[in-house]
């Protein structure tokens, strides 16, 4: 999710320049990475649509069940709403600077706000309604990025990054970790820990497996779900600079950062998807038939029709 200049520089500057496959022109190039036997979920010579270019920074897209996209621009403390018919309209002013967005089970749209560092939930009307205000007694560094499961619970992780609006100098809790927050509950849960900065966050359809970026460490973790919300079997699922994630009906991961990684469920490098812009920061399908890829790239956002579909 968002992150600030300093780190985007030292994280730009860990790519080669022959990763950067955009032509002068700023259209894309789409390449499959694997093997022949691997279908690229793009299609051939398919080109991300530039849709709007008059925001800050762009992030958190999520889409509601009709379709719709809900985006934030955060420095402007705003969401917009790109339709299935391809208006944009601001949807919402003064949002707690909301950043990473989910819709929940009751059409609710939960937003990571890390004005207060809180996690909100908006109604279809914008009214707003505090989930979420601290661990164990101390303000939270910043809820960043969610994702939610099938019991209507929160996963979300809380990464440090300090803000020009911020009062305090430095944080008041001394790691930066996954939370669980369950239905009805006010007090969220440490789940999952050792991370260097956790942005990016994730999880299956079937509710069984949930993946966390490590922006500060270059790496994508895959953790097994438990029964009772908590994760165990963490693996190294990729390694790779990654800021916002999200899933397709065939199992892939979508890692936006450096443009769009494209990895199988097997964790195999399968497509790259450049998008000419210098920062790709999150994503999510969208669209009446959930086959359009909407993508948030620091002042503007994109769209990319994919041979693929996202997962509710």
């Amino acid at each position: 999710m968002n992150i600030n200049r300093s780190f985007l520089t030292i994280a730009l500057s860990a790519f080669s320049a022959g990763l950067l496959s955009c032509s002068s022109s700023g259209k894309a190039t789409n390449a499959t990475t694997s093997g022949t036997d691997t279908l690229s979920p793009v299609y051939a010579n398919a080109q991300p649509q530039l849709i709007a270019r008059q925001f800050s920074f762009t992030e958190g897209p999520a889409a509601d069940k009709a379709g719709n996209i809900f985006f934030t621009d955060q420095p402007n403390d705003k969401i917009w709403k790109y339709d299935t018919e391809g208006k944009l309209s601001l949807f919402l002013d003064k949002t707690g600077r909301s950043n990473g967005l989910y819709f929940d089970r009751k059409g609710n749209l939960i937003a990571c706000a890390d004005d207060a560092n809180e996690l909100l939930a908006i109604g279809p009307d914008g009214k707003v309604t505090i989930l979420m205000t601290n661990y164990l007694g101390k303000k939270m560094n910043g809820p960043n990025d969610l994702w939610i499961d099938r019991k209507n619970g929160i996963y979300f992780t809380d990464p440090y990054y300090q803000r020009d609006y911020w009062t305090r100098k430095k944080p008041e809790l001394d790691k930066q970790q996954v939370y669980y927050l369950a239905p009805g509950k006010k007090d969220p849960v440490m789940v999952a820990d050792s991370f260097t900065r956790p942005n990016g966050i994730v999880g299956t359809k079937d509710g069984k497996t949930l993946y966390v970026a490590d922006i500060g460490a270059g790496k994508i973790y895959k953790y097994r779900i438990n029964k009772d919300a908590t994760l165990s079997d963490r693996v190294l699922f990729a390694s790779q600079t990654a800021d916002g994630m999200t899933l397709d009906n065939e199992g892939n991961l979508y890692a936006a950062g450096n443009g769009i990684t494209v990895y199988n469920a097997a964790g195999t490098k399968i497509a790259h998807i450049d998008i000419p812009e210098k920062w790709t920061a999150n994503l999510c399908f969208g669209g009446k038939d959930r086959d359009q890829l909407f993508i948030t790239a620091s002042t503007a956002v994109y769209t990319l029709r994919m041979r693929v579909k996202g997962i509710e």
